[in-house]
């Protein structure tokens, strides 16, 4: 990627936020924040979890009434709490969390509250056409005909893109938007969206990849807890001021030397299981191997088969050099897998259950119960080493975890199976969404227990995670497994290939 301009030529802002302060019973989530943004410029809003990006974005966008300060889009005070407001004065959000129906196609979900629907439904081309145009003018390939609810995450991040495009947004709010993307779908983004910049639009881009704020920023905010504490010209910093400013100190990434690899644990010889197709993977002792690939190629199948959610439908797998007779997530667990799912809030944890009754959730039978009665003291003690050990910040292990941050919940369930101290560890996005701080503290524990004697299946979208932290690396395309690619052995560019499908055609 190459960086964008010094920065656009300043007049009248387009966006402006001043003395922004919005509190939530004691807790001040925003103090006193103030910026403006330009016409034809990208802002970068930079953040540890917790730090108030999200809310003061929301309350840009009406979601949130801030309890001080005003918002102005085009020199115009935006009224609070107003969402149809900000889009009808051209400012458009893509959420990190998706906003879709399931149930409605993709060009229904780009015009769902444009017109009222009789209207919609009198030209349905003509809005197919201008949805078509938009796919190809950025890259962000779409049938406008398929339903949402059959769509892969990443086809979802492009119908969110394309529906703020679609209702031509002049001021673009973009959180994590390349999340899901290859690394040549994320330059072809980023050259789509230089266009726009060039043409007028505006962006407020949030992201932890540092790099991307680097290639594609004018200038960068930094929030720490709710305040506003640096800004910075991206022509002027660099990627390591930045991540020392966001944790207000030296950032140390954790280093993961080679190691000899040990025995293997588990074996799969042309397995097949929803959607994962004749796959061959070996995990050994001592080693983490990395998946690569763009949400929805089968990553979630081979890890759902392993941790016994999903049956073999055919082919072999071996654990420890035998294959079991039944597998399932109880089998699992008692043969030593733990596992990060990919979503810590759908399928990781219980939203209304307190942190110890989620500490617990796949050991309570075999750990704290005891002739069908639970030993509730146990638990929450368990739960407050937990806390300690893994720097989990709560009030107590009575907290719902809903309340938590993405990272401290990301950190209890990290706890909650390594305390385990398991065979195989299943890592299926484990620092998605996470700060820098919380991105290096997840790393360093998976090294810890790769040093232990663990293997690790590393599933991951970032591929610099993968190639920093993978002692041999796959490539998952259409449910396909990529043969392994020993570290070092293989460039992003042309692991990029391999998810988009090139490198099996062209091994084929």
């Amino acid at each position: 990627m190459t960086a964008v301009g010094q920065g656009a030529e300043r007049g009248t802002p387009v966006l402006r936020m001043e003395g922004i302060t919005k509190r939530f019973g004691s807790v001040t989530a925003n103090e006193g924040i103030s910026f403006s943004l330009y016409e034809g410029e990208v802002i970068a809003l930079l953040g540890e979890n917790g730090a108030g990006k999200t809310t003061l974005m929301n309350i840009l966008f009406g979601q949130y009434s801030a309890d001080e300060g005003v918002v102005e889009a085009f020199g115009q005070p935006l009224p609070a709490g107003a969402p149809r407001a900000a889009l009808d004065a051209g400012v458009g959000m893509v959420h990190q969390h998706f906003t879709l129906a399931d149930n409605l196609t993709v060009w229904e979900n780009i015009t769902l509250g444009t017109q009222g629907l009789a209207a919609l439904s009198l030209r349905p081309a003509r809005v197919k056409a201008k949805i078509r145009d938009l796919s190809k003018r950025f890259h962000l390939a779409v049938d406008p005909d398929a339903r949402v609810g059959n769509l892969t995450v990443g086809e979802r991040q492009r119908v969110e893109i394309l529906k703020a495009l679609y209702r031509e947004a002049r001021v673009l709010i973009l959180d994590e938007p390349t999340a899901v993307l290859t690394p040549q779908e994320t330059d072809a983004l980023f050259a789509t969206l230089r266009e726009a910049i060039a043409m007028g639009l505006s962006i407020v881009f949030i992201s932890h990849k540092l790099h991307e704020v680097m290639a594609i920023a004018h200038r960068v905010l930094v929030l720490r807890h709710g305040r506003l504490v640096a800004e910075r010209q991206v022509a002027e910093t660099h990627p390591q001021e930045l991540a020392s400013i966001m944790v207000g100190g030296d950032v140390g990434t954790p280093d993961v030397p080679a190691m000899p690899a040990g025995p293997a644990l588990l074996t799969l010889s042309k397995a097949s299981a929803g959607a994962l197709r004749d796959a061959d993977l070996t995990l050994f002792a001592g080693q983490i191997t990395g998946i690569a690939g763009v949400s929805g190629n089968g990553q979630g199948a081979l890890s759902d088969l392993i941790s016994g959610v999903l049956a073999l439908q055919s082919g072999r797998m071996e654990i420890a050099g035998k294959a079991p007779d039944k597998w399932d997530a109880r089998r699992a667990i008692a043969h030593g897998i733990g596992r990060i799912p990919e979503d810590r809030h759908k399928t990781g944890t219980i939203a209304d259950f307190d942190l110890t009754e989620n500490a617990i959730l796949e050991t309570y039978q075999s750990d704290f119960a005891r002739a069908g009665w639970m030993d509730w003291t146990k638990a929450r003690q368990h739960t407050e080493h937990l806390i300690q050990t893994y720097d989990v910040r709560c009030p107590g292990p009575e907290t719902r975890i809903r309340l938590l941050s993405g990272g401290n919940m990301q950190k209890l369930i990290l706890g909650r199976v390594l305390e385990e101290n398991p065979q195989i560890i299943l890592a299926n996005q484990p620092v998605r969404g996470l700060d820098i701080g919380a991105v290096n503290y997840v790393h360093s524990r998976l090294a810890a227990a790769r040093e232990g004697g663990s293997a690790v299946l590393l599933i991951s979208e970032d591929l610099d995670e993968i190639m920093k932290l993978s002692d041999t690396i796959h490539v998952m395309s259409e449910g396909r497994l990529s043969p392994a690619f020993a570290r070092g052995a293989i460039s992003a560019s042309e692991l990029g290939k391999w998810m988009a499908g090139q490198g099996f055609e062209d091994a084929s």
